[in-house]
């Protein structure tokens, strides 16, 4: 297996998507024990550079249902990380744990995760599990997705009030009816609500022509 130090100048020959990054983490998962694996996670996530923390962050993922340790580090340590590209991974990394947990099962964790204080925390939910609709469970129960992302329709968080929009929209792509329902009693007098509906309902003038 390779180095730390290794795995660090791996990743810095990855400058434009993330298909290499993950590939190193899941070398390192089929060959390391569940410690092992820990260890050499937080030791990438110490890096300066953002890469290495990715794959860090992948291997977490792969990590957290068979290690309750890998799913904490990646809400309280990988969550604070200012890179963009870790953020769009630990999205990966939850929905990896919810699909390897089974999503039904991890209803109260991503629950959980939704309650979170932090807006990074609570999106890793909202942009991991994108299309929701396309997962087991969510594929049959697409209200109770409708239900959990409506409820940041107005959350201070610009950045994530975006990907709640833009999930909502994915969803209405099967859905209309649901979606529409769901925002017709939305406050349009507050802004974040206002913007979160222009992206959830971008769809939804289209699909009642179709079926007008």
């Amino acid at each position: 297996m390779q180095t730390v130090q290794q795995l660090v100048e791996r990743s810095r020959k990855t400058q434009h998507g993330f298909k290499d990054l993950e590939a190193a983490a899941d070398e390192i998962h089929a060959r390391s024990s569940v410690a092992e694996a820990r260890d050499v996670a937080l030791q990438l996530l110490s890096s300066d550079v953002a890469q290495a923390r990715c794959i860090g962050t992948f291997l977490l993922g792969r990590q957290a249902a068979l290690d309750q340790q890998a799913l904490q580090i990646l809400r309280e340590q990988v969550s604070l990380d200012s890179d963009w590209r870790v953020q769009e991974i630990l999205a990966k990394a939850f929905d990896r744990y919810c699909s390897d947990r089974g999503y039904e099962a991890a209803l109260p964790v991503i629950a959980d995760w939704l309650a979170d204080p932090s807006a990074n925390v609570r999106r890793a939910v909202t942009e991991g599990l994108r299309i929701w609709t396309g997962r087991p469970y969510f594929r049959d129960h697409p209200e109770v997705a409708i239900g959990f992302l409506c409820r940041f329709r107005n959350d201070d968080s610009e950045y994530l009030r975006k990907s709640v929009g833009n999930a909502l929209r994915d969803i209405s792509k099967k859905h209309p009816a649901l979606v529409e329902r769901a925002a017709a009693d939305w406050n349009l007098d507050e802004r974040g609500t206002r913007q979160t509906h222009k992206l959830a309902t971008r769809l939804l003038a289209g699909a009642k022509a179709k079926t007008g």
